[in-house]
């Protein structure tokens, strides 16, 4: 059981470092893209600004003494070099739909061919903003009809990568670390349980040893009594109530080694219809001998697979406390049936402190 009890506990732990990280890392991918895609925006809005390429007086604008105004604190990272770093085309359209010129001077990886057809598919998509491949697009009007400017962001994108990837290894090594640590400081986390759970098992079995003793010394005496003295009501329930004592001990000690590893239990094929009728006639005398009756309503077809023993237990278990606690005068009613899939066993008796 405290096996069990630690490796549940060192899975719960790992599931919630990986659940953190997998949070942590989402967010800042998340946070990477939506940065990209406004720093990549900013950049477009200034191109088409431009008509499709960087405004001429750019030099003048951009001397390193009169840098562009910040503009809701979005161009800052604008500065005189933007213009040769940054990989841009355009494409117009005059008010037809037909494409009526491209500009691709400041880019040498793409075809015309290729510029086109990207912002043929722009056209048809429909939307102002996007992605096609790796270039962030903005549709824009002119005074002779619709253009789009692609920004190249394929650095920026290996970038972000880069960067994910990194903070995925230093995240995933950090969950490592704390794993090992955790493996190593399980054994004292759940040492106090353990401590207790044998504490626990040793005093149900030496409370069996000395329970057993003088349980086994009252029904001698009871026999002994019983040959001398006849047999009589008192005796009877003597008996009744040793033989009774004797199983609850038992059941207790079955109880603390039923989370032992090695606890295996017997399942077969169990006549359970027949045996609970079984049962309840071992019970008749005594319902009987209190005033008690016991009526049954039992399929004795049913069958079962399961313990005989831990079965047969339960049924006495439910027989004993309907008989004990029953009216006097009172009915105990017994059925077995079954409801689809499931097989429904009821003990039931009247009781008038809950209005019978």
């Amino acid at each position: 059981m405290i096996y069990r009890l630690q490796r549940k506990f060192i899975i719960i732990c790992v599931v919630s470092i990986f659940s953190v990280i997998a949070l942590i890392w989402g967010g800042l991918l998340v946070l990477n893209i939506v940065s990209l895609n406004k720093n990549m925006d900013i950049l477009a809005d200034f191109v088409s600004g431009g008509g499709g390429k960087f405004p001429a007086l750019f030099d003048e604008q951009f001397a390193p003494e009169k840098r562009l105004p910040d503009v809701d604190g979005n161009f800052n990272f604008i500065t005189p070099e933007t213009p040769f770093s940054t990989r841009h085309f355009s494409v117009f359209f005059d008010k037809s739909g037909e494409v009526s010129k491209t500009f691709t001077e400041s880019i040498y990886s793409i075809t015309e061919e290729q510029v086109i057809k990207y912002a043929k598919e722009v056209m048809e998509d429909g939307k102002k903003r996007g992605w096609v491949s790796v270039y962030r697009y903005k549709v824009f009007s002119t005074d002779f009809g619709e253009a789009v400017v692609f920004i190249d962001g394929s650095m920026n994108r290996s970038a972000i990568i880069q960067s994910m990837t990194i903070a995925g290894i230093v995240l995933v090594s950090c969950a490592v670390l704390v794993i090992l640590l955790i493996l190593l400081f399980s054994k004292k986390a759940v040492k106090p349980i353990a401590e207790s759970y044998e504490k626990q098992k040793q005093f149900i079995t030496d409370a069996n040893h000395e329970l057993k003793t003088p349980l086994t010394l009252i029904l001698a005496n009871v026999d002994i009594a019983e040959s001398e003295l006849g047999q009589n009501e008192w005796l009877d329930d003597i008996r009744d109530e040793g033989v009774r004592m004797t199983e609850l001990v038992n059941q207790l000690v079955s109880l603390s080694r039923m989370d032992e590893e090695k606890h295996t239990l017997n399942i077969t094929d169990v006549p359970f219809g027949e045996m609970l009728i079984d049962t309840v006639s071992e019970f008749e005398p005594l319902a009987l001998n209190k005033g008690k009756k016991i009526e049954t309503i039992i399929d004795n077809t049913i069958t079962y697979r399961g313990d005989v023993a831990l079965l047969r237990r339960l049924m006495g278990i439910l027989m004993d406390n309907a008989i004990k606690y029953c009216d006097m005068n009172g009915c105990i009613m017994v059925s077995l049936s079954r409801r689809s899939r499931h097989i429904v066993m009821k003990i039931e008796n009247t009781y008038a402190a809950v209005g019978g």
